[in-house]
């Protein structure tokens, strides 16, 4: 079991790009991805980002990636977004979340969720967290469930034909949104 102190977080840079790309698409996409519990590599084949997707993610205004460093060596990312909905209420949406593919299971994953939730409560006064998963992805929903997520049942359509986002395995695809309270 490691210290709960050993893991440090911050907001990345552009010099953090080709690092993040690399470990997206680790813990995502091809044979890599297989020594983790996370690999979409039986849904779809192809990039799961690329070094634009990444920009777009720490450039913009309400937006922020945070890393996260184990004595230097990046094993986690996650994305953080400010989003205002009805009434003027604050969300925070959770995305390009990765970790790397040989620590998933020994709790690194709950540890970055739950620094975003405090993050988004403490910075934005958010009240909700909001995230899209695949819905076809029965094992990775049950962990965000187990977490406090709830299914909505709200769907929308795979982007087919947009290979930015992989190339479909399957013509079933779609995403589904998970929400919690952070109140």
């Amino acid at each position: 079991m490691t210290a709960k102190t050993d893991l440090s977080f911050r907001v990345a840079g552009e010099a953090d790009v080709p690092a993040v790309v690399a470990l997206v698409e680790s813990a995502y996409r091809g044979d890599a991805s297989r020594a983790g519990w996370t690999t979409e590599a039986d849904l779809l084949d192809g990039q799961r980002t690329d070094p634009a997707g990444v920009r777009a993610v720490i450039t913009t205004p309400g937006s922020r990636l945070l890393v996260v460093e184990r004595a230097d060596d990046l094993v986690a990312c996650c994305q953080l977004e400010r989003r205002t909905g009805p009434g003027g209420l604050v969300a925070a949406y959770f995305g390009m979340f990765a970790v790397r593919p040989g620590l998933q299971g020994g709790g690194v994953g709950r540890r970055v969720l739950a620094e975003a939730e405090r993050r988004a409560r403490a910075e934005w006064a958010a009240t909700e967290m909001r995230m899209q998963v695949i819905s076809a992805r029965d094992e990775l929903i049950a962990w965000y469930e187990r977490r406090g997520y709830a299914r909505t049942g709200e769907l929308s359509p795979f982007p087919y034909g947009d290979e930015r986002f992989g190339v479909p395995r399957r013509a079933d695809l779609a995403f589904e949104l998970l929400v919690k309270p952070l109140t």
